[in-house]
């Protein structure tokens, strides 16, 4: 066996490649699209390298590949709430051999070492969490989702006999759509919805550009205090929303409005990997004649829950009863078209959210482990401190 450090076109190739072959016989694997892993390695596109780095390998014996790694590094002034140089590895591959997987981290401990960097996370994403994060470690049985990891059961032992530790869980919940929510998120809802100053509207196309922009402001003011998590700006903002603009559902995305003013949002989104699946990662000109079809005439029968937040003024005053309740009340009338919902990227250390997950009827389906690695094995190890 030998480490090939990945820079040729062809071997940049053969990286995205590998994983075709591996899974062949796996029928609940969905191919990423190619172009999506790649950008993750361009500078061009991926703006982490204004503020990390990263390198690739492929591990051959003689010119057969056997496994694949990334190894990231981000300055530890680019990361909130990080005091040190962040660093892991992703996009792990690798066939059922406990030598050949010890070889792939063992080379990117070296990098990292050489980086600055006290610890090796993985497998995570050389950018954003909400994509390319953790180890699928339950729900071998289900199709992943857009962007969410999928492997073989056996990686978790590849990685835990390497000496990784759980770090944190992201879980994933399905839901029924025709299911009644928990009482309990009833009862929120009908106190919200006895106040008259907040009030509930679905997403609405013709107010794209004004919706997005609130979307932004709301997003940064939910989440940027929690670790790990930040802004996003205006540019980054409304060219995700571009992105989604054509699979929007403007029915499935709902805002919570106090005295006029947005206070919530609550972002569902058709899961296009039911309709990437068949377009076998190429999104090409009949790639999308492909994904065109199938998106006018397939029925999509999962939505997604993309992202939810609430501005921390009006946090803990039952609103997440008020706008789920909205949003399940409109989705139960469209239950003839989405079947079920999977909310994805819940962490264990959001208690809160997870209790407002199951009140919306949901039931733990696939689990992601985010594991660490600490190079001094005589540290401690703490996994991620729970939000209060």
């Amino acid at each position: 066996m030998h480490l090939l450090e990945v820079k040729s076109r062809s071997d940049c190739k053969r990286f995205v490649s590998f994983p075709v072959d591996l899974y062949k016989n796996q029928k609940q694997y969905i191919r990423p699209l190619d172009k999506d892993i790649a950008d993750i390695f361009d500078p061009a596109v991926n703006k982490n390298f204004e503020r990390g780095n990263c390198v690739r390998w492929l591990l051959l014996n003689e010119n057969k590949i056997l496994g694949r790694i990334a190894a990231f590094v981000l300055k530890k002034t680019s990361v909130k709430g990080v005091t040190e140089n962040f660093g892991g590895v992703g996009f792990f591959e690798c066939i059922n051999d406990q030598n050949a997987a010890n070889a792939l981290f063992d080379i990117s401990k070296n990098w990292l070492v050489d980086q600055g960097v006290e610890f090796m996370d993985g497998p995570i994403n050389f950018g954003a969490r909400d994509k390319w994060w953790g180890l699928l470690t339950k729900g071998y049985d289900l199709e992943p989702n857009y962007q969410c990891n999928y492997n073989f059961p056996y990686y978790r032992e590849l990685f835990e006999n390497y000496g990784f530790q759980t770090y944190f869980e992201h879980y994933t919940f399905l839901k029924v759509i025709k299911e009644d929510v928990n009482p309990r998120l009833e009862r929120k809802a009908a106190i919200v919805n006895s106040n008259p100053d907040y009030s509930f509207e679905h997403f609405q196309m013709e107010k794209f550009e004004e919706q997005t922009n609130n979307i932004i402001d709301m997003y940064n003011k939910a989440w940027v205090n929690h670790e790990g998590v930040s802004a996003i700006s205006k540019e980054q903002g409304h060219l995700l929303m571009s992105k989604l603009k054509p699979i929007i559902d403007e029915r499935i995305i709902w805002f919570a409005y106090y005295k006029g003013e947005p206070v919530a949002f609550y972002i569902n989104i058709p899961e296009v990997n039911q309709w990437f699946k068949y377009v076998n990662g190429n999104l090409n000109l009949i790639g999308k004649l492909k994904f065109l079809w199938h998106k006018r005439h397939k029925r999509n029968r999962k939505m997604l829950g993309f992202v939810f937040g609430i501005v921390p003024e009006h946090q803990g005053k039952g609103l997440d009863g008020g706008i789920i309740h909205a949003f399940h009340k409109m989705a139960k009338s469209l239950s003839n078209q989405y079947e079920v919902i999977e909310i994805n990227g819940i962490g264990d250390f959001n208690r809160k959210m997870i209790i407002v997950v199951k009140q919306v009827g949901g039931e733990i389906c696939k689990i992601h482990t985010t594991y660490r690695y600490l190079f001094d094995r005589t540290k401690p190890f703490e996994r991620m401190k729970a939000i209060k």
